[in-house]
């Protein structure tokens, strides 16, 4: 494991170790788009990418950068990997802020768009590499990979029933592709043909978002089936989601009836939802 890949993964840990313990740190620097556009605290879409929302989510991140990370780390070389990460975190929720730039309490935290980049560049970067699943005896070919990974963030983007961060996946792994061919432009010649299958319907696909916004909104029995399941790393957006809507039950029902009309669980909802507030 290379030096600079060990310390991200030890950043990482401890940020969210601090945000998992501290529920005040973890909404000081999530990733929130009221946050962002309204109060201009743009370091959250830095900040965001060292937060998780569990152990699980952590360690599903930090192994995926870790397996990625050897090979890109050697060949590119300290500072232009840091460049992939940074500029891949960025560029996930920079996509993420247009997707979502109407959903005021959008939040997500995680480090996939970075690690979705590192991912990418490899496969701009090294054709010949294989990615091996666990439990699976044989390796997919890198660009089987990245091929798949486009179209199911696309369809999962505009199907977004599931919870999972596809934007921001997308975004980062895009960004990371791109900086890795800027960087070694010679990939161009021996790799034009994955480059050119993943980058056409993604760019073709992010024009219609900026141009058709409305070409956003699908929906398929699928979906209507999948409305119950929750990723891990969006789990947190959906429980906030959960508490307010209880919350603002309950402000209505002292509206209507009085303080007095409330339950003891009712209470203590909203004395919980206060001290979180401070």
């Amino acid at each position: 494991m290379g030096i600079v890949t060990l310390l991200l993964i030890i950043i990482n840990s401890t940020v969210t170790y601090k945000g998992l313990r501290n529920h005040s740190f973890f909404e000081s620097y999530s990733f929130e788009i009221d946050r962002i556009f309204i109060n201009k605290e743009y370091t959250r879409m830095i900040t965001s990418g060292f937060l998780h929302v569990s152990w699980i989510h952590l360690i599903v991140n930090m192994l995926s950068l870790y397996f990625f990370s050897d090979a890109l780390e050697i060949q590119m070389g300290l500072i232009k990997f840091l460049l992939i990460y940074f500029g891949s975190l960025l560029g996930g929720n920079i996509f993420s802020l247009i997707v979502h730039k109407n959903h005021g309490s959008y939040s997500a935290v995680g480090a996939s768009g970075a690690v979705s980049g590192i991912i990418f560049a490899a496969i701009a970067l090294f054709p010949g590499f294989g990615i091996r699943f666990f439990g699976i005896p044989f390796s997919v070919p890198a660009w089987l990979y990245g091929i798949a990974f486009v179209l199911f963030a696309i369809y999962g983007i505009r199907s977004p029933k599931d919870n999972i961060g596809h934007e921001a996946h997308l975004g980062g792994a895009l960004t990371g592709l791109i900086i890795a061919i800027i960087m070694e432009p010679s990939s161009l010649v021996y790799n034009y043909l994955t480059i050119l299958i993943i980058l056409v319907p993604s760019v073709i696909f992010i024009y219609f978002i900026l141009t058709k916004p409305a070409f956003l909104s699908i929906d398929n029995y699928f979906h209507k089936e999948q409305r119950n399941f929750y990723s891990i790393e969006h789990r947190y957006n959906a429980e906030k989601a959960d508490v307010q809507r209880k919350v603002d039950m309950i402000l209505e029902k002292i509206h209507r009836k009085g303080l007095e009309s409330l339950s003891k669980k009712e209470k203590e909802i909203l004395e919980e939802y206060s001290r979180r507030g401070r």
